[in-house]
């Protein structure tokens, strides 16, 4: 959905009222204090009143949407063009599309990101693995580097990459041609028990061939689930070996925290690699609005 039919199918608050209640109750309302199914419709005030105990409600209670004193259009404009952007929408550039101050829209876009939860269902197939490292790269007039003074072997810059880094890890699992799944780990949970845990969490072992790249850390993955290895020393690809799809997610993921939110702090980076996910999950999905706004209705 975008901008056009958001416009065309909910030009007022009361469209928007109605969709949400046919979403969450279908053609009956339910009192969310009684559970009672004996209400009234208060038109002018777009609530209900519930003859069991007494009380008024509207839809947005004990939701995502909960006490928001916007009008819900916006709301579904912002889950719009958070859908929309492939690499992630900021805070400031949702507050210029949508005139908001740029704290309601911060709000905004973490309240829609805890509806992205990632699912917890298991990946099967063929399912490659890979971490990654998020972090900026050091201003050159400060001359700050990323690590300590140790230079990397080769040396020249003094940056250090991958595991001797100080920038935040982030391990993912996709399954070829299907879903990912990625979140923030500590880099010294990177052993070879721990990866397994994070397999066992997130893939049907039974089901799966694993492929990862040459680190030690996935060397005894094979006592576990069937494992293949790409040495990226040698090559990038062996025929169906290869972690290309995960590394294609990583770019855009890398993208988009570069390009659009410049710097996120540890404290909401899996909010926003949920977010990423979710995206990615649902691109060929036509009713991902309506999915993720019942997930805001429920979550």
């Amino acid at each position: 959905m975008n901008l056009i039919q958001i416009f065309k199918q909910f030009p007022t608050q009361e469209s928007c009222i109605a969709h949400l209640e046919k979403m969450r109750w279908g053609n009956t309302p339910v009192c969310p204090y009684c559970q009672s199914t004996n209400t009234n419709h208060l038109v002018k005030e777009n609530r209900h009143h519930c003859n069991g105990c007494r009380k008024s409600f509207s839809v947005t209670i004990g939701t995502i949407f909960h006490d928001t004193r916007l009008p819900m259009q916006k709301w579904f404009l912002a889950i719009t063009l958070m859908l929309n952007a492939k690499k992630g929408i900021s805070s400031r550039q949702l507050a210029r599309d949508l005139e908001l101050p740029v704290k309601t829209a911060w709000s905004m876009n973490h309240r829609i990101r805890k509806a992205m939860k990632q699912d917890d269902g298991l990946l099967s197939g063929i399912v490659e693995m890979d971490e990654t490292y998020i972090g900026g790269k050091p201003r050159k007039e400060a001359k700050k580097k990323d690590d300590n003074d140790d230079f990397t072997s080769g040396g020249s810059s003094g940056n250090p990459r991958g595991r001797a880094t100080k920038k935040e890890c982030v391990v993912g699992m996709i399954e070829r041609g299907g879903k990912v799944k990625a979140k923030n780990v500590e880099k010294g949970t990177l052993k070879a028990k721990d990866l397994k845990e994070l397999v066992r969490a997130g893939v049907d072992v039974n089901n799966t061939t694993l492929i990862t790249d040459e680190y030690r850390g996935y060397m005894t993955m094979r006592r576990i689930i069937n494992h293949l290895q790409i040495n990226h020393s040698e090559a990038y690809a062996n025929g169906v070996i290869h972690t290309n799809s995960i590394e294609s997610f990583w770019a855009i993921l890398k993208r988009g925290i570069i390009g659009q939110f410049h710097k996120v702090s540890k404290k909401y980076l899996n909010a926003y690699i949920d977010e990423f996910c979710w995206r990615f999950n649902e691109r060929k999905n036509e009713c991902a609005f309506d999915k993720l706004v019942i997930n805001m209705l429920f979550v």
